[in-house]
């Protein structure tokens, strides 16, 4: 079942959680919504469940306007950060609740119950817990129980607010990698929440990048990470290291040094600022044309790279990624004067900037 977002808008208070967001999610697809805190994720998952209702626009599922709709209506599954599970009800009640509460005239048999179960906690590989409490699982398994649940009633969305927020790392990585193979087996539509850039790139079809209650851009995890189209896409997807100033010709002017632009429309004299992932940047033990100087404060290797933190003359903290060949060459040490050299730098134009006389004729 596909999902439309149209023109959102969600205040409380003086506090505007989303502003005009609009986003379509096509049938059968996994979305990550992607953010910082209070970007206003979970404000527009809740809307499109029908726990939250917003101040103006609409929620269509499959083509039809919901917005008005119960939740109970939706058929939307939810899961929760923290499993909401019941804690008085085994594993098994916890999954047939959904399907026991439903109308008389709706509600499965004991044993269509009992058979429909059984096949979900198969399915999440916990048949074996079927007797259990919540409070004998591990958090992973409860996470696991909580979604058999929500699968338990046939939603036709599936919608996942931090999922595994409150596990530690390893188990993390080994349900979201186990959430991506159940979703090619189900093909449910489904949305989660996360602010974990690494869950969402691994898991989603298409990520949604959100900052101050608007959409910044949306993407397959490929897209958003080789191609950010704002400066907060950039900043918020990985490590990035950054470079301000102001365009000079077919440069960005950063103190004195001048980076090429390569192809771009930047106003000449605007300020600016560059981006460059850590493995775009190459170190130079001599000065170089395009480059900028440097101090070398620690390198770090583990496995096959090697990770060299630095600093710029202004205090600019940099984050340099290189084979552990490359790295073992230079043979850097702390303190070290070098050069960056940018093989890669995406620039955009800083909102509101406007081109300075005195710098345009500083070429």
């Amino acid at each position: 079942m596909s999902i439309q977002v149209r023109h959102i808008h969600k205040a409380f208070g003086s506090f505007t959680a989303l502003g005009d967001v609009s986003l379509d999610v096509p049938s059968g697809e996994l979305v990550a919504l992607l953010g910082p805190s209070g970007c206003g994720k979970t404000t527009l998952l809740r809307i499109i469940a029908g726990l939250e209702t917003a101040d103006r626009g609409s929620v269509l599922l499959d083509g039809e306007d919901s917005s008005d709709t119960h939740v109970r209506e939706r058929q939307v599954g939810f899961v929760f950060q923290h499993y909401a599970l019941f804690r008085h009800m085994t594993v098994f009640e916890n999954v047939a609740f959904g399907l026991r509460v439903k109308p008389r005239r709706q509600r499965p048999s004991d044993a269509q119950i009992a058979r429909k179960v059984g096949e979900l906690l198969d399915l999440v590989q916990l048949g074996w817990l079927a007797d259990r409490y919540p409070a004998q699982l591990s958090g992973g398994q409860r996470q696991r129980i909580a979604l058999a649940r929500a699968l338990a009633v046939e939603p036709r969305v599936l919608l996942l607010d931090e999922p595994f927020g409150a596990l530690d790392a390893k188990v993390r990585k080994e349900l979201r990698r186990w959430l991506r193979r159940l979703h090619d087996e189900l093909h449910i539509t489904s949305v989660f929440v996360t602010h974990d850039q690494e869950e969402a790139l691994e898991v989603a079809d298409r990520v949604v990048l959100m900052d101050h209650g608007r959409i910044e851009q949306v993407g397959t995890p490929t897209e958003v990470y080789e191609r950010p189209a704002t400066p907060f896409v950039f900043s918020f997807l990985g490590a990035v290291n950054r470079f301000a100033g102001h365009v000079d010709g077919a440069h960005l002017r950063v103190g004195e040094q001048a980076l090429p632009l390569g192809a771009g429309t930047l106003a000449q004299g605007a300020e600016a600022q560059g981006f460059a992932r850590p493995h775009e940047l190459a170190v130079a033990t001599q000065a170089v044309a395009g480059g900028v100087p440097a101090t070398v404060g620690r390198v770090l290797s583990f496995g096959v790279a090697s990770r060299v933190e630095l600093q710029g003359v202004d205090g600019q903290p940099y984050e340099v990624e290189l084979t552990r060949d490359r790295a073992e060459a230079l043979a850097l040490q702390a303190g070290q004067a070098v050069w960056l050299v940018p093989q890669r730098l995406s620039v955009f134009e800083r909102p509101g900037s406007a081109p300075a006389p005195a710098l345009a004729q500083a070429a």
